[in-house]
């Protein structure tokens, strides 16, 4: 009763490959698009019919049907709700975090987005594959590595203090040798981030190590490059008071 059935029948058979030939090469292009507006207007009631079509959709051959539709992932997680998102989303969100980075670039620019939706056992997960982001198929392409270190100061928040340690600190060091210096630039953000979530959730133990390791890695590095990004690293947002504040000068 939302919509006249055969309106959603001929949205429907926008998958068929026979109307890529006979209408539009990009039909399915623009049927990815109109989903999430599709889901909204049928309400997560009636995903059911949409489910296949969205699954048919995730599955196509052509690149950028997939990409259209990691960039409204997370939309669409908040049209279906936390339930239908875990059973019928996060496996196709796990498709595009292992496709080509012109896919995997759509979710990396919503992670948080998607990742503050699921349950926190579920969201865990997903720490062991953040540093996949690291790598890519083209590695002129540090634009993806500048996205992932903005997503991680906003995934954060996300995590406890000790999985920050674990798993996202390596991913900042890393980012923080980066060849481009834009790159570098956003990472020392976000190895101040670190260091504020460590000062706020009273993990001073983890932030002394973090401090140390600052110290060894890049305030005595034999390259001039190392010595600079510790620079660059206390200039950003207040590390010299984080610093005083661990070590209780």
């Amino acid at each position: 009763d939302i919509i006249p059935q055969p309106l959603l029948d001929q949205y429907l058979s926008m998958t068929d490959p026979a109307r890529a030939q006979t209408v539009d090469t990009e039909i399915a292009k623009h049927c990815a698009y109109s989903l999430p507006g599709v889901a909204l207007t049928l309400g997560r009631q009636n995903w059911h019919c949409l489910k296949d079509t969205y699954e048919t959709l995730a599955s196509d051959v052509q690149w950028k049907v997939r990409r259209t539709l990691a960039f409204s992932i997370h939309e669409l997680a908040v049209i279906l709700g936390d339930q239908l998102t875990a059973a019928d989303l996060v496996p196709i969100f796990n498709g595009f975090l292992k496709d080509l980075d012109e896919v995997r670039i759509g979710v990396l620019k919503h992670l948080y987005d998607f990742l503050k939706l699921l349950h926190a056992d579920k969201r865990r997960e997903y720490l062991y594959q953040l540093q996949e982001f690291v790598v890519t198929d083209n590695s002129r392409n540090w634009r993806f590595r500048y996205e992932l270190a903005e997503q991680l100061i906003l995934i954060l928040e996300l995590y406890n203090p000790n999985d920050v340690y674990d798993y996202l600190r390596h991913i900042a060091l890393t980012l923080c040798s980066d060849k481009v210096s834009e790159v570098r630039w956003i990472s020392f953000k976000l190895v101040v981030a670190i260091l504020q979530k460590f000062y706020t959730n009273n993990a001073n133990a983890l932030g002394l190590n973090f401090i140390n390791e600052l110290i060894v890695r890049f305030r005595h590095c034999s390259k001039w490059v190392g010595r600079q990004a510790f620079a660059f690293i206390c200039q950003v947002g207040m590390f010299y008071l984080c610093v005083s504040i661990y070590l209780g000068t």
